[in-house]
């Protein structure tokens, strides 16, 4: 069984590691972003950022393939972005807009989209670890019952360290083995759940020891540095996609912002915050990139500018996208909304002014 990773110091081409970089940029500079609009009553609800923490998403979705799945949190903004769902169909959806990713229905906490293999944010801790393993038992049975040799989409689903103590987890862990089904689980062990310390929450700290009592390799990997990550990840996509199983990642990480944006922070230590502030993903694969002549200051700031573009784009975007139309309360509601939400006639109930008589007027 795999236990603590070993960075074997995998080299990479000036092409991967410009992509990496921009995709952890775009990350952090979206989510800035996001907290600008929020304090400026643009967004509504709560919004968990993923500021600290871009070195797993972009090390495990840069290497994945375009019909694979994954499957996040509530801390959802950015692996919607290194899946490749544009800047303008993200903002738009925090803004509740109709030309969101979900036309405006999910917000910041539900990002889904079947075109580029997202299959969801979850507000609740655990939700999507079954839907991944969903996916990932659709692409067994088509390959080995329906016979069709071309699928090999692997799932990769993405948790925190809160979820590891939660019931869905631990049964995933075992069907996902029983059926040796191609699937990661990436454990994005921030150290805090909510306002709750890892260490206070669990009989064992080390969580990526949970893999092998299922018979599941576990790993250990610095969650703040995207080549170690990468590296980590290349192996355990290869493992599920050639048919070997499920694999149990725990990347350790931080997050430099509290819980959501509702959160003072004030729980953790200043010390502690920063330490990790010190070893920030970006900077250290910005340091790498120059130093290994991968990249010059001028390419680097290159790229800043254009995502800066790019975000700049997405709020005027967002900002002129309408809202969605009342008639579009009732979709994706009911299976079947006739008799409900669809009267006799074809026209949905809600827009005939006697459907809500005798209650009160808003």
């Amino acid at each position: 069984m795999l236990m603590k990773s070993v960075f074997r110091g995998q080299t990479i081409t000036k092409e991967e590691g410009l992509v990496l970089y921009e995709d952890m940029v775009l990350g952090r500079s979206f989510e800035d972003m996001c907290a600008q609009m929020y304090y400026r009553g643009k967004m509504f609800g709560f919004v968990h950022l993923y500021n600290g923490q871009e070195a797993v998403s972009t090390g495990f979705i840069k290497c994945l393939k375009e019909g694979d799945f994954v499957c996040s949190t509530y801390r959802d903004h950015v692996h919607a972005l290194s899946k490749g769902v544009p800047a303008r169909s993200v903002m738009s959806e925090l803004f509740g807009k109709a030309t969101g990713v979900c036309r405006g229905q999910g917000g910041s906490m539900h990002m889904f989209s079947k075109e580029h293999g997202v299959l969801g944010g979850f507000a609740f801790i655990g939700e999507g670890i079954p839907v991944a393993t969903g996916a990932a038992f659709k692409s067994k049975y088509e390959k080995e019952v329906l016979k069709n040799d071309k699928v090999d989409a692997v799932s990769v689903a993405f948790f925190g360290d809160g979820t590891c103590n939660n019931g869905q987890f631990f049964e995933c862990l075992n069907m996902a083995a029983l059926w040796k089904l191609p699937i990661i689980f990436v454990v994005e062990n921030n150290l805090w759940a909510i306002g709750m310390s890892h260490i206070r929450a669990t009989s064992d700290p080390n969580i990526w020891k949970k893999g092998p009592a299922f018979g599941i390799p576990g790993v250990h990997v610095d969650g703040m540095d995207v080549l170690k990550v990468r590296e980590v990840a290349i192996e355990a996509i290869a493992r599920a996609r050639r048919g070997d199983g499920p694999t149990l990642v725990e990347c350790e990480t931080y997050r430099f912002r509290g819980h959501s944006l509702a959160d003072p922070d004030e729980l953790r230590k200043p010390a502690e915050k920063a330490h990790y502030a010190a070893r920030d993903p970006i900077l250290a694969l910005k340091k790498y990139l120059l130093q290994h002549n991968l990249a010059d200051e001028n390419e680097l700031k290159s790229i800043q500018t254009r995502i800066d573009e790019v975000l700049e784009d997405a709020v005027d975007f967002a900002e002129a996208s309408p809202l969605p139309p009342r008639s579009q309360l009732l979709e994706n509601v009911f299976a079947d909304p006739k008799g409900f939400g669809i009267g006799p006639d074809g026209r949905y109930r809600c827009e005939d002014p006697s459907f809500t008589a005798g209650t009160a007027q808003v």
